[in-house]
């Protein structure tokens, strides 16, 4: 596949498989980064575009994402849709199980998709969708690339999901951004996650997320803490990270720097959830 670097665009696509939730036995509603990922391409007004695999027989339940943002996202037809079971036992902590594994990319994919900008967001549910192979092709390309720490942690496997460190190393070699909740950063350093840790895993910048309490920034040997912007009680916080993480990549992509990227992701979540304080929960 031929190296498009002069040809790519400031901005950033996102990568990833839709997904069919049933969050507390409620209907299947539709899942995965990409749902997510429009509310804060459109904030932050960079050229974006996101990219997502989902059966054919699916594509009906994803169709409010076209319809909210129009050609900014393209669904591909795929063999088979990602499919997670979420049992809320209250606000912060949930039971989730693995009811179908969704499809792999490869080649053929990244080339349906053909991303032409300079980032490309990889929003993994599970450690299978992005093999190394692809990373290393999407690098191949010209892009810099970003990557959700969840699929670095999350087992392809179907029943009660099962996360480990047993990633593959060659995952990390053509990241240039790593994102980690605060229990994935546990499993990849097998303890405290520190500076030495984030040295080890070689990655130039990796983002801690803690919630409410913001997040550590890791760069060139140093670590630095941003704080949340506002604490936003009582309300399911279901895809606040991938809506943190698309917009950091976002501003980054506008060549905004690391700390002031998390603050602006920061208030953009805060203004997300307190919507849905005051409105129905949207996926969107």
């Amino acid at each position: 596949m031929r190296r498009l670097r002069g040809e790519l665009v400031p901005g950033v696509t996102v990568l990833g498989n839709l997904a069919l939730d049933v969050i507390n036995g409620a209907p299947t509603s539709p899942g995965g980064c990409a749902a997510f990922s429009g509310v804060a391409l459109s904030a932050v007004g960079v050229a974006g575009r996101i990219v997502a695999l989902a059966a054919q027989r699916d594509h009906a339940l994803f169709e409010p994402l076209l319809d909210r943002f129009g050609s900014m996202v393209r669904i591909l037809p795929a063999d088979r849709t990602s499919a997670f079971r979420l049992d809320y036992a209250d606000l912060d902590h949930r039971r989730m199980s693995v009811d179908a594994i969704g499809p792999v990319w490869g080649p053929a994919e990244i080339a349906a998709a053909d991303p032409r900008t300079t980032w490309v967001h990889l929003a993994p549910l599970l450690r299978t969708d992005f093999p190394a192979a692809t990373l290393a092709l999407l690098a191949e390309r010209g892009h810099r690339l970003a990557y959700d720490g969840q699929g670095l942690v999350r087992a392809d496997r179907t029943g009660p999901l099962i996360v480990d460190r047993h990633y593959p190393p060659e995952l990390l070699g053509h990241l240039s951004i790593l994102k980690l909740a605060e229990d994935e950063a546990v499993i990849v350093a097998d303890g405290e996650f520190t500076a030495s840790t984030a040295a080890r895993l070689g990655v130039p910048e990796i983002l801690v997320t803690y919630g409410s309490e913001g997040c550590d920034i890791y760069t060139a040997g140093t670590v630095a803490r941003v704080p949340a912007a506002w604490r936003v009680e009582g309300v399911q916080t279901t895809g606040a990270g991938d809506m943190f993480t698309t917009a950091y990549v976002a501003n980054r992509a506008m060549g905004t720097g690391p700390g002031r990227s998390a603050a602006l992701a920061s208030e953009l979540v805060a203004r997300e959830l307190d919507r849905r304080r005051v409105g129905p929960t949207d996926p969107v």
